[in-house]
């Protein structure tokens, strides 16, 4: 006889509440690391934005998201397994993408200042 076990709504509210709760933090220090970096303008504190600081929120969004979309996948009728396997890829690389976007957003906030993220001036 085949069982159908409970959905993990519990995982589902855990993982969303802890990716806001991270990406909270995270807001909260980049914001905090760009202001000193305004008093400063040093290039040297923008190579250390991406460093344990940032990076420790940032995981947490990560691991959020990744519980929240396979517990998600689970309540839909995937199997556990093939859930995380498809939640764990999919994170990574939007966790990648994202991490890549904030570096390059950095360096060019670094080369021409908040002026050269200002996109209402390119109207």
């Amino acid at each position: 006889m085949f069982l159908i076990q409970d959905p993990p709504y519990f995982l589902l509210v855990a993982g969303m509440l802890a990716a806001l709760a991270s990406g909270l933090a995270f807001e909260a220090t980049l914001k905090e690391l760009v202001q000193a970096w305004a008093k400063t303008r040093s290039s040297r504190m923008l190579a250390n934005f991406q460093g344990v600081q940032l990076q420790l929120p940032f995981l947490g969004i990560c691991i959020g998201v990744c519980v929240f979309l396979g517990s998600g996948l689970e309540i839909f009728g995937f199997p556990t397994w093939l859930s995380y396997a498809i939640a764990i890829p999919l994170t990574i690389f939007m966790g990648w993408l994202v991490w890549y976007q904030l570096g390059k957003l950095l360096v060019q906030l670094d080369k021409g200042g908040s002026r050269a993220l200002d996109l209402d001036s390119f109207s």
